[in-house]
């Protein structure tokens, strides 16, 4: 009794409950409101009546924020020690939001997709050097590495084992995607993050958006949005292995309520944890908008250049115990050079309160090269006659090559928005790209050939250029019947695409190729209560084959495109202490492409399409706030991913004829880079008053280098902890000082995250050679920031 007398007092204050209603000025109710406590990190939904309510509250001071797309953002303080009723009465912006120009491929608040957003705040508590995947570790089923083990430079992500050529990735929502290899480099703009307000990861096939087709997931990224005053940052950051993180920001603020001016500086540097794996990146981001009372303009102008030393080979097994940083490459300019320039432009005008038009161009140039040594290259193959000295004709000869890409990229994209009624939204997008490339490769020394071996020698023997247009138009409409919300989503898009490959005598020529896709989808959302909610939808996507399975074959063995039918269905809550997720997934996939050794008709070892494979699983994602001071964020992904049957070829490369080779069958293996479990976790304290530790862990089953499910081809389970601290603080003059250090693999875990699995055959015998990435042991990024 004494205990339960002792306790009251702690359930007397958890009884607190705050409610209230949020309407526009005409007492209109606006459903799906965003209610925020700031200070507790509590967020709860508005009902179709535009009512909340928030309990379980403790008496003390919050800081609440009530936001509404198109309408003005609230904030209030208030001191509770009772049961309340807080209206809000929102004011309709007299400017558009920049919200608008990304809101046509983006899922909202009741979509029936699986989908997770990530504001700035959010984004800049680890935005210390690392790359953008490493800031996206925490959230479900991501998978991140790095080449140079730091994440720093190269680095790579997989959304339930799909990985970059299956995310679809826009900014703004323009596509970021190679158009030839399909895949995202982060590293061609290095510190985007730090110009970016906000990220949407949608999982599965996700809403119709423009670019690739998405597999896996598609994250869409906005970047800088309206901010009301100047504001000036310095930001930054020294680490292990000598990296070097410095960022300065600047913005006008609004100028007369119409024009603002925003623009970033940076650069990294790192010589990486595997030897010689260094980058030397720089970037800038200069943003400009014009906010009229019907109108945004906005242009964007960005560009990014890296230099990076290859650690592409990884580390053969042998060499795992007693190099782990060792690096095959020695020659002093083995390296990547790459500058890539984007120009964006946005218009968006209020045609009418219920009409809202988007139109957008945008033009991005990419140029750039890599170098390499070559030992006993056949002049032959380069186009180069043999040299003959005395009486020796010699046919081979060491050799440095630069392979070059010079593309361009441009087109436009649009959305027109129409809610005719609170309860009905249609939308009609689209878009066309063009993407023009030009692939030529040189030899600029060699230690025998036809000319002086003290000069360089220029010498091309590569040249081929290559033409793709993208065509897409969607429509989707949202409607919502008391409290179901139903939606539908049709896309058609178009690919044309010109190459340099093998025509049907497999000879060079420029060929072509057309092809046509349908992606309906559909979903319908219940809503339980303010808080909470349940959907389902069924999705259908469609993908082409890359650059290499066009140019490695003939229109008669050229791999067919992907099918995936995406099934997802989920529950989603959102109290006042506790947020939570969990999502069901069944990805069904027809021709998907991969791996599997067999040489196609012009003897070429392209992707094949297997008939029948799947992705099938749970994910959760939650956040419990225990007390004021004490939070756990954790997410979880169980799955199965399977080839249903697929038939492995390993050729006895010493046949040129390419009839010497070992066949195998294999039923019901899993598909390679597929863990069956990740889990993550952040358990965050606030030690003293703005300031806060967190431990972040991450854990990642096992993983098959290859799609034969063989245990000496795989990838070990790995468990890595990293801790963060932070304070925040102000000074007179400084708005905030932020000192922020980041422990990653505070336990010395040794792991690779990534590697490779290559088979040989040789005198009837089958041999795999497999090489790894091993990821850095602990090491620490200090960060130190100032905003005026």
């Amino acid at each position: 009794m004494a205990i339960l007398a002792m306790m009251l007092p702690c359930f007397a204050m958890a009884q607190i409950a705050l409610t209230g209603k949020v309407n526009d000025n005409n007492q209109k109710p606006l459903p799906g409101a965003t209610i925020k406590l700031k200070n507790k990190s509590t967020t709860v939904i508005s009902d179709l009546n535009g009512a909340y309510t928030i309990s379980n509250l403790s008496a003390g001071k919050y800081v609440l924020s009530v936001s509404y797309v198109g309408f003005k953002t609230e904030e209030r303080t208030i001191d509770l020690s009772s049961n309340t009723t807080l209206n809000f009465n929102l004011v309709q912006l007299s400017y558009i939001a920049d919200e608008i120009v990304v809101n046509a491929t983006r899922a909202s608040k009741n979509s029936a997709t699986t989908y997770k957003n990530l504001d700035k705040t959010e984004l800049a508590k680890n935005n210390l050097g690392q790359d953008m995947p490493y800031l996206l570790n925490q959230t479900p089923s991501v998978v991140v590495t790095s080449e140079a083990g730091a994440g720093v430079g190269y680095t790579g992500m997989r959304i339930r084992g799909s990985d970059a050529t299956r995310i679809n990735v826009t900014l703004n929502g323009i596509p970021l995607n190679d158009a030839e290899s399909h895949g995202s480099f982060f590293i061609n703009l290095p510190d985007l993050a730090s110009s970016v307000d906000n990220i949407q990861i949608q999982r599965g096939v996700g809403t119709s958006t423009n670019g690739a087709g998405s597999f896996g997931a598609s994250l869409n990224i906005q970047t800088t949005t309206r901010k009301d005053s100047a504001y000036a940052e310095l930001n930054n950051t020294y680490g292990s292995y000598e990296t070097w993180k410095n960022t300065v920001s600047v913005g006008t603020g609004m100028i007369n309520n119409k024009f603002s001016f925003d623009g970033r500086l940076s650069r990294i540097k790192s010589d990486g944890y595997i030897d010689r794996a260094s980058s030397n990146l720089k970037s800038f981001f200069f943003s400009g908008a014009y906010y009229g009372k019907k109108d945004l303009l906005r242009v964007n102008v960005f560009s990014g250049t890296e230099k990076t030393y290859q650690a592409w080979n990884g580390v053969p097994e042998e060499l795992l115990q007693t190099n782990r940083t060792h690096n095959d490459f020695t020659y002093d300019n083995q390296t990547d050079n790459y500058q890539q320039d984007h120009y964006q432009m946005f218009y968006t005008r209020n045609l009418s309160p219920k009409l809202v038009a988007n139109a957008a161009l945008h033009y991005t140039y990419g140029r750039g090269f890599y170098e390499e040594y070559k030992k006993k290259q056949t002049l032959s193959d380069y186009g180069i006659a043999p040299v003959v000295i005395g009486n020796s004709t010699i046919t081979q000869s060491n050799l440095v090559r630069r392979l070059w890409l010079d593309n361009d990229f441009y087109g436009v994209t649009y959305s027109l928005n129409y809610t005719p009624k609170n309860d009905l939204n249609f939308i009609l997008g689209g878009a066309y790209n063009e993407y023009k490339g030009k692939h030529f490769d040189e030899v600029i020394w060699a230690q025998y050939a036809n000319y002086d071996a003290s000069k360089s020698l220029r010498h091309r023997y590569d040249d081929n250029d290559a033409l793709k247009t993208d065509f897409n138009i969607f429509g989707r409409a949202n409607y919502r019947i008391d409290q179901f919300n139903l939606f539908a989503d049709l896309q058609y898009r178009r690919v044309y695409y010109s190459y340099f490959g093998k025509n049907l005598n497999n000879t060079l020529s420029q060929q072509n190729a057309t092809l046509n896709f349908f992606n309906p989808k559909a979903g319908i959302t219940y809503t339980i209560n303010a808080k909470s909610n349940i959907y389902a939808s069924v999705a259908i996507g469609n993908k082409e084959p890359n650059r290499r399975d066009f140019t490695d074959s003939n229109i008669n063995s050229r791999p067919q495109p992907e099918h995936l039918t995406d099934i997802e269905a989920g529950y989603r809550i959102q109290a006042t202490n506790f947020t939570a997720g969990v999502n069901g997934f069944a990805m069904l996939y027809k021709d998907q492409l991969i791996t599997t050794g067999e040489l196609n008709n012009v003897g070429g070892q392209t992707r094949q399409n297997v008939p029948d494979s799947y992705r099938a699983g749970i994910e959760f994602d939650g956040r419990l706030q225990l007390t004021k001071k004490l939070s756990w964020a954790a997410t979880a992904t169980f799955s199965r991913n399977k080839i249903k049957e697929f038939t492995e070829y390993i050729y006895d490369e010493e046949d040129k004829t390419g009839k010497t080779f070992v066949k195998s069958t294999f039923k019901n293996t899993d598909i390679s880079y597929s863990p069956s479990v990740i889990m993550s976790s952040e358990i965050a304290y606030g030690i003293i008053k703005n300031g806060e530790i967190a431990l972040l862990s991450k854990y990642v089953g096992k993983q098959y280098l290859n799609n034969i499910s063989s245990d000496a081809q795989s990838l070990s389970s790995f468990f890595v902890n990293d801790i963060r601290l932070s304070y925040q603080t102000a000074f007179t003059g400084v708005k905030n000082v932020g000192l922020s250090l980041l422990i990653n693999n505070v336990f010395s875990t040794l792991y690779e995250s990534n590697g490779a699995s290559y088979p040989a055959l040789s005198e009837g015998l089958v041999s795999r050679y497999n090489v790894y990435y091993p990821q850095a042991t602990r090491n620490f990024l200090l960060n130190l920031s100032l905003k005026f």
